[in-house]
């Protein structure tokens, strides 16, 4: 009988570019995937630990694996994984595999089956190479996530994620365009480009290519009419790189810049590399080459010893932006970085509050950006399809568009005619 393999994946982008190496991995020795409801022989589950909120969605779906099926066996992998190693012998996952070694999944599985042990494949990062995972397919029928970068250099105070991605490794141009062509012959017409800190990409290879160059090669494959990036630092935007991707014009205009505090005292706390003065200069750079671009950002608030005047400048800096979207996160203390240590830790309900008020800014924002496109036309890349009979799709600025009709991986002309909760409804016009 075929085994069976079920994945759950928590985070960011970059975990769900790895779960879909590990899938493929597990298709090509045999194994039927299945959703997230059907019982299976081995599920794994790639975590995150980004947050507390992280470390406890990562255990509590472990646990509750293990009770629904205790015969399955059970795989934890990605940053928690990475991060407590051995502690998570209790969880009863037969493979405990860090950020390391995906591509060997489905063999060290197998092993400590084979020798009935649980097997614990963390290792350290210092001197880790790139690992050149690969995808050919992705959930999505439209659009795939393609990792060219891991691992971050920073340390910024608050954030646990150099210690469990380890330093930066990029992947090389050459292997940006033959994942680029494999997932274009797979019939996909975007790519998002992913990266622990995309920002650093190409600063470890022997050439030093640039990001822009990456992104070039990613826009080679001629049935590729989208490109996305990921997570940018506002240092990316140099009057170079600004230049450099005008000329892609399957770059789309939206630009995911990490803010994280509009106060420059916070900034510094954070160690941050950049003052919101740089930040808004990137904004100004990137805006006089694409006049129409959707800003979005991530934002972290009730950081140790943010004041109500820095929460302030805060919400007054994301304005004076014009975002189009806001990701808003209460501080979360992570046990081994800086900040954790700090004074003047914030308490939880003030966290909880300035969240609400921030997300309350970011909607207005939102709306806001989405009322100056009302009447224009969009391209609008069509991705699903609604019990209705109407399609849902996205601009390039990565808006949500509601159309009657049309077909999937279609991309057509939308009149945006009006505003949803979410997004926009539109005609389509010759």
């Amino acid at each position: 009988m075929q085994k069976t393999v079920s994945f759950t994946t928590l985070g960011c982008k970059v975990n769900q570019y790895d779960t879909q190496a590990m899938l493929e991995q597990f298709e090509r020795h045999g194994y039927r995937v299945l959703s997230g409801n059907e019982p299976a022989d081995v599920y794994v589950v790639n975590t995150c630990t980004v947050t507390g909120t992280g470390d406890k969605k990562s255990l509590q779906l472990a646990r509750r694996v293990s009770r629904r099926n205790p015969q399955a066996e059970l795989v934890l992998t990605g940053c928690l994984a990475q991060r407590m190693g051995e502690d998570l012998r209790g969880t009863g996952a037969r493979l405990i595999l860090g950020t390391q070694h995906r591509a060997q999944v489905v063999e060290l599985l197998e092993k400590a089956i084979a020798e009935n042990v649980q097997l614990v494949a963390v290792d350290g990062l210092e001197t880790a190479p790139y690992e050149p995972l690969m995808i050919h397919s992705h959930e999505d029928h439209t659009r795939a996530v393609m990792k060219i970068q891991e691992g971050c250099d920073n340390h910024c105070t608050y954030c646990i994620i150099p210690s469990v991605r380890g330093h930066i490794r990029s992947r090389t141009l050459s292997g940006i365009r033959e994942e680029a062509e494999a997932l274009s012959r797979s019939g996909f017409c975007e790519l998002v480009l992913t990266g622990i800190h995309l920002t650093s990409y190409g600063r470890d290879l022997a050439d030093k290519p640039s990001l822009a160059q990456a992104i070039a090669e990613a826009c080679r494959p001629e049935e590729i009419s989208r490109v996305r990036l990921g997570s940018l630092e506002p240092s990316v935007a140099s009057e170079d790189f600004v230049e450099a991707i005008t000329a892609l014009p399957e770059l789309c205009p939206q630009f995911h810049l990490a803010l994280q505090s509009g106060s420059d005292r916070v900034l510094r706390l954070m160690k941050r590399r950049y003052n919101t003065a740089q930040f808004m200069e990137a904004v100004k750079r990137l805006r006089s080459a694409y006049p129409n671009a959707a800003f979005t950002t991530d934002v972290i608030v009730g950081f140790p010893g943010e004041t109500e005047e820095d929460f302030q400048q805060t919400i007054a800096f994301c304005k004076a932006v014009g975002f189009a979207k806001l990701h808003v996160f209460p501080y979360s203390r992570r046990e081994g970085t800086p900040a954790a240590d700090m004074p003047e830790q914030i308490a939880e309900n003030e966290k909880e509050r300035r969240v609400r008020l921030l997300i309350n800014v970011g909607d207005e924002l939102a709306l806001a950006y989405r009322e100056t496109l009302l009447g224009s036309v969009r391209p609008v890349l069509l991705e699903e399809r609604l019990a209705t009979g109407e399609r849902i799709g996205y601009t390039p600025e990565y808006v949500h568009v509601t159309v009657p009709d049309g077909e999937n991986g279609q991309v057509v002309n939308v009149r945006l005619t009006a505003l949803t909760k979410e997004g926009m409804r539109g005609v389509t016009v010759e």
